[in-house]
């Protein structure tokens, strides 16, 4: 049974030890012989197609609020950060790119000291059983965890954002990009479906599963996870519309820093059903520090 308790970690650092943990199930793949395949909604709809077997593991997750000031994008590979936003309408395409858009990038530069930061997508997401409205189709919550990108599929994102020429040109000028995920709620207190984020520090290499993902027009990579009960996850509850989530989705320097964090939408076990649905809105960006 799902349980909250207050749970003492002597192996960890004080700063996280009797913090509060809920115990849920997190869809985990099963390791296979073939490379797992994943049809994308935008080509076979609903919600896609998998063509992998998963399997539910019930994981501790610690609440990130009282450690959230020790959290790293280099280390856990995320941070919760508040953020308020003079967007009035999340569902209004044309005041995102013309505000919203403007925001993500001041906040990423600030974080980052980055020199520029290009946003290639935006997804909104729900939990209603209508999904949430975007131009390509309605969203819900991804609930098999996963990585956005992968060892191949980052630099060629990069190349394909930014161009050959430029990504060529930044790699020869030892330039480091970074695929940042922004996460929000579009309405708060989130009681639905919230991000369950695994501590990157504590994920194996060989637990990160390649998978590719196929659109109409292309072929991705993306990773999913297999289980480990070493691996440490954390999640915000009852996160509002001032805050965001950023989730490093792959790093261009690999010398022993997060580069990969496995995320995922989970049930609480305080979780109200009636509750409004989750409603939410991620920026995908590619942070540029030269």
């Amino acid at each position: 049974m799902n349980q909250i308790s207050p749970l003492a970690l002597p192996s960890e650092p004080a700063a996280e030890q009797s913090v509060c943990v809920v115990k849920a199930p997190l869809n985990f793949i099963r390791p296979q012989d073939d490379k797992p395949v994943f049809h994308s909604a935008a080509l076979a709809g609903g919600s896609g197609r998998f063509f992998f077997a998963t399997e539910a593991k019930t994981v501790p997750i610690r609440d990130m609020r009282p450690v959230a000031y020790a959290l790293s994008m280099d280390h856990e590979g995320f941070v919760l950060r508040d953020h308020q936003s003079a967007v009035a309408d999340f569902y209004d395409d044309e005041e995102i790119a013309r505000v919203y858009h403007g925001e993500i990038e001041a906040l990423l530069k600030r974080e980052f000291g980055a020199s520029r930061v290009v946003i290639f997508d935006t997804t909104r997401r729900s939990d209603s059983h209508k999904g949430a409205t975007n131009p390509d189709g309605a969203r819900g919550p991804a609930t098999r965890i996963h990585v956005d990108y992968t060892e191949k599929s980052g630099p060629q994102r990069v190349k394909d954002f930014l161009g050959e020429a430029e990504a060529a040109r930044l790699e020869a000028a030892g330039a480091r990009v970074v695929q940042v995920n922004v996460w929000r709620p579009i309405r708060g207190p989130v009681q639905r479906a919230p991000l369950a984020l695994a501590d990157a520090a504590t994920v194996a290499p060989d637990e990160l599963i390649a998978t590719d993902q196929v659109f109409p027009d292309r072929v991705g990579e993306i990773y999913h996870l297999a289980y480990s009960p070493l691996q440490r996850w954390y999640y915000a509850p009852q996160m509002t519309a001032d805050e965001v989530l950023l989730i490093k989705g792959w790093d261009s320097l690999a010398d022993g820093r997060a580069r990969f964090t496995p995320h995922t939408a989970f049930d609480p076990p305080h979780g109200n059903p009636s509750a409004p649905p989750r409603e939410s809105i991620e920026v995908r960006t590619l942070v540029i520090i030269e």
